[in-house]
Formats: C-alpha cells, sequence, structure tokens
C-alpha cells in the first residue's frame, strides 16, 4: 500500500508539497523524504509530534532520542502503517529547532497497489521562503512571577535570609 502525505508549511502563503511512499516505510523515511521536498540539508534534528483533529501538539517521537529513559523512541521505530491509518490522520512536523520550520503532515490518498513505487515527490506549489516564519509562543500561566512559583514550591518564607540589608562586598574576596 502507498500513502501520499500533504506537507503544508505554516506560513501565510502556500507552501505544499505531496509525497507518496510505501505505508511499510518508517517515519525517519518519512523525514527524509520531507528534507528533501523541500530543500533542506539533513543536519538539524527534527521530530513529529502527534495530533488531533485541532492539531493540538501532542507526544513527540524524534529524530533521535535524547532521554535517559533509556527506551528508544525515535522516528525509525515506527512504521508508517502504525501511525496512520485513515486519510486526514495528521502530524506535526518540526524541522531545526533552531529556526522552527514548523508543517502540517496530513496522510491525503491512500492507494492499495502491488506496484513497487520509490518515494517520489507526487506535487508542489509555493516557494520556501529564505528564513523560517517566526514563531511566538506564549504561556499559559503568565500571571505568576518566579517568585510567585518558588514560593508555591519552598513556602511562603522562601528567599526571606536574603533582603537588602546584604550587599555582595560584604562576603569578602575570594
Amino acid at each position: 500500500m502507498y500513502y501520499t502525505y500533504r506537507c503544508i508549511l505554516d506560513t501565510e502563503e502556500d507552501v505544499i508539497r505531496d509525497i507518496k511512499i510505501s505505508d511499510a516505510q518508517s517515519l525517519q523515511d518519512l523525514h527524509i523524504a520531507i528534507v528533501n521536498a523541500f530543500g533542506f540539508s539533513s543536519n538539524e534534528m527534527a521530530a513529529f509530534y502527534r495530533t488531533d483533529d485541532t492539531w493540538e501538539q501532542g507526544e513527540e517521537i524524534p529524530l533521535i532520542d535524547m532521554s535517559d529513559a533509556g527506551i528508544s523512541n525515535e522516528m525509525k521505530d515506527y512504521k508508517l502503517s502504525s501511525l496512520f491509518h485513515n486519510t486526514a490522520d495528521k502530524m506535526l512536523y518540526v524541522y531545526d529547532f533552531l529556526n522552527l520550520w514548523t508543517f502540517f503532515i496530513e496522510l491525503h490518498r491512500v492507494e492499495e497497489t502491488t506496484e513497487d513505487t520509490h518515494t517520489q515527490l507526487v506535487f508542489s506549489t509555493g516557494n520556501l521562503p529564505h528564513k523560517a516564519p517566526e514563531k511566538h509562543f506564549e504561556s499559559e500561566r503568565t500571571e505568576i512571577s518566579f517568585e510567585d512559583e518558588l514560593a508555591d514550591e519552598f513556602g511562603e518564607d522562601f528567599g526571606d535570609e536574603f533582603n537588602d540589608d546584604y550587599n555582595m562586598d560584604d562576603f569578602g574576596n575570594y
């Protein structure tokens, strides 16, 4: 079986690539196909994120698992057929964590065929901008200060021993 994924760059202009790939391939193979379809170099980190119908970011599936948990959770460990079952199944994809190129990935078409076809770019529209679109992230807890968080964690009296009566010069030179 072959899947065609629609990959849409999160930008104001339409920048779309459709990639046809075997359902037996891994998520890492889809990552490589996306990198090639958009003309990126392959030397940056990336991750897919499970999502729901409203594109809420869920569990991360990184290119390389760097956690200390000892349990492998990498793109190469997931077959496409285990993650995508119906057209309109979705994931988010982020390439290059410094620039945050962000893509909406959706299973666009499923073809049942015995024909052995290599991964291919089947549709392309729009030009990749020279710079990644800016991302604005907002905290859900903007009304709580750092001092409030420390007080919540360590008690209301935390930090009282550090008052304005002290100066770093009082502690001498080391």
